[in-house]
């Protein structure tokens, strides 16, 4: 059987033009997956008990492995007061998640070291989820609600910060609340200078039962070591 050679070239462009992704779709499993050290998750949560600081890192694997990252291990970004991996002593956040350097999902460097890491602040374009999906917040045309707010337990330079962890990501209280930081580095009105620019320190939430209320959604930030 005879094929026109300009057909079968025309079949052949089609079909890879079929395949091109659109750049606003989310990342496919296996596109970037083998390089991502670091992402927003995705997956959120109506209350910070999470589980603990175990069931935390579980939702980080799970989301990676989602993804095709699931080959290392993965760590979420919190902080607590009495870890029983750690002799029931504190936990900060900086010490869960190794040296460096970070990519996100789109092959962004988020940082290369913990110094650099702790001086830096939120952004839009880098603090985005295991897709490489930006996080609802402050910038302009950002979708609602707003979801900047994410759940860490922790001062600016990823330390405990007493009574602020939920009882360790346990609880549901009312009367107890959670640090918060801005994956997009912004304040009200798209505000670029102050705490709320702080990608992992910007405030507390509203309360432990609900992590909605001042723009959150109960999402973490999750590490490979």
């Amino acid at each position: 059987m005879r094929i026109c050679r300009s057909s079968l070239v025309l079949a052949l462009a089609l079909s890879a033009a079929g395949c091109n992704d659109d750049n606003d779709n989310p990342m496919e499993p296996g596109t970037s997956a083998n390089r991502m050290t670091f992402f927003v998750t995705s997956a959120t949560s109506m209350t910070a008990n999470l589980g603990g600081l175990r069931s935390a890192d579980e939702t980080c694997l799970r989301l990676a492995t989602a993804v095709g990252a699931g080959g290392r291990t993965w760590r979420a970004y919190l902080s607590v007061e009495r870890d029983a991996d750690n002799g029931n002593r504190p936990t900060n956040a900086r010490d869960r998640i190794g040296s460096g350097p970070w990519i996100n999902a789109s092959g962004v460097t988020v940082a290369n070291t913990l110094a650099e890491l702790h001086a830096r602040t939120g952004n839009v374009d880098v603090f985005v989820d295991e897709r490489g999906l930006r996080i609802n917040g402050q910038w302009p045309g950002s979708p609602t609600p707003n979801e900047h707010d994410i759940l860490t337990g922790s001062t600016s330079e990823g330390n405990v910060m007493t009574g602020f962890t939920c009882s360790d990501w346990t609880s549901t209280a009312t009367d107890l609340q959670a640090q918060v930081g801005h994956s997009d580095g912004l304040g009200g009105g798209g505000s670029t200078t102050g705490t709320l620019t702080s990608w992992n320190s910007a405030h507390a939430n509203g309360s432990c039962a609900n992590t909605a209320p001042r723009g959150g959604a109960g999402r973490l930030y999750c590490f490979a070591r």
